[in-house]
């Protein structure tokens, strides 16, 4: 369940919120459907249409769920996450960065045993590209979102919009968008999402876009070399110094692991066309897909 459909029971832990009630609102209007949300001190009111209850259990027993998105500060999403994997939740969208990483280690380990599926933490949320959408993506923009043969998945929001909005310009659009998220520990790697694209209804070909830091986009080559899909790539970081630490908590490099040069190489050894900058992917996309 890496992709939401509207099929999918949402609940909004957060809802009461500003940032939860204007995303909770958005995400209305586009398809996602809302079943409740979770406020402990406003438990028993009606807030964007929806039942607010006391807790992820609560909403549980009230209906059920089956995924959760969570707009909570860095300090509470531990119990927050807890709460929603102990109800039964199947998935979570964890919108949060700054969480303490011995919180998101313990929250990852009792998700791995419940078999809850974790998107973030740090992530902009996930788009089913007219159908759908968790988070804060602007899935509402004609302009960066509209249905289309290209699945999208992303370590960082801005430059998932970006490459989203290239697509569009370009003349296609795309069937869904994963944001996996920046930190160091996420709980849907980059191979997780390639894999839920490349079997996802429609998608006739898959753009990524990886950053330095960490081994994820080699471990996705391994997954693009059997690949019958194209797949296009875009690494930031090409040009930071060696050891620099680049906008996301996971863009760190340590010696010869997770480098522009090492991911580029295992990338296009899969067959992967890496592309120098997100306005190239139109030419690709035209080039695979002019059927």
């Amino acid at each position: 369940m890496r992709v939401i459909r509207n099929t999918h029971r949402v609940l909004i832990q957060g809802i009461t919120g500003k940032q939860g009630t204007y995303w909770t609102e958005r995400m209305q209007a586009y398809g996602t459907n809302v079943v409740g949300g979770v406020n402990p001190k406003k438990a028993g009111i009606v807030h964007c249409g929806v039942p607010v209850h006391a807790s992820a259990k609560d909403a549980m027993a009230a209906g059920g769920f089956d995924a959760s998105v969570l707009f909570i500060p860095p300090l509470g999403v531990k119990d927050a996450a807890l709460d929603a994997i102990e109800a039964g939740a199947k998935h979570l969208c964890i919108l949060t960065e700054h969480i303490p990483v011995q919180d998101v280690m313990y929250v990852m380990a009792a998700a791995r045993d419940a078999g809850t599926h974790v998107t973030g933490p740090n992530t902009a949320g996930s788009v089913t590209v007219g159908e759908c959408f968790t988070g804060f993506m602007p899935a509402f923009n004609e302009r960066i979102f509209k249905p289309g043969p290209v699945g999208v998945l992303s370590r960082s929001g801005s430059l998932g919009t970006l490459m989203c909005q290239n697509i569009v310009s370009a003349g296609f659009g795309q069937t869904a968008f994963v944001g996996i998220g920046g930190d160091p520990i996420i709980g849907t790697t980059t191979r997780d999402a390639l894999e839920a694209l490349d079997t996802f209804d429609g998608t006739r070909a898959v753009t990524m876009v990886g950053e330095i830091g960490g081994s994820m986009e080699e471990d996705a080559a391994e997954y693009a070399a059997g690949m019958d899909k194209p797949v296009f790539a875009f690494i930031a970081g090409g040009a930071a110094p060696p050891g620099k630490k680049m906008g996301h908590a996971g863009a760190i490099v340590m010696g010869d692991k997770g480098t522009y040069a090492s991911k580029k190489k295992a990338l296009e050894e899969a067959g992967v066309t890496v592309l120098d900058t997100p306005s190239q992917v139109g030419e690709g996309l035209k080039a695979v897909l002019s059927d």
